[in-house]
């Protein structure tokens, strides 16, 4: 990644040089430069998604109000859980407190 020096604008590359979208000005690309800053996904673990069926209602904790896409009750438990990368948003997790149905809400 590469910030222009006449307006610290993100640049992208096109072809051999690296150009900045907001005032224009332009750079060479150093192929050795990149290899060394290049950021990889490689060797990263895939996180499991946790799976909340087997856990009792009344263990979930605080209730909050939203609408169950089942029954129509107002109220449920929550909770969130970081099932993702850590740099990406966690995930809320409802269970009804009249009928129990289980779902989540993932933070778009």
């Amino acid at each position: 990644m590469e910030f222009c020096d006449d307006c610290g604008s993100m640049m992208k590359t096109e072809g051999e040089a690296w150009v900045c979208g907001s005032c224009g000005a332009e750079k060479g690309r150093n192929a050795e430069k990149e290899k060394k800053t290049a950021v990889t996904t490689q060797g990263q673990e895939e996180t499991e998604i946790i799976d909340t069926s087997e856990v009792d209602a009344e263990e979930m904790g605080a209730t909050t109000e939203i609408r169950c896409p089942e029954c129509d009750n107002d109220r449920a438990y929550w909770e969130m859980k970081q099932i993702r990368a850590a740099d990406e948003s966690e995930t809320r997790f409802f269970t009804c407190t009249e009928c129990d149905h289980k779902w989540r809400e993932d933070d778009h």
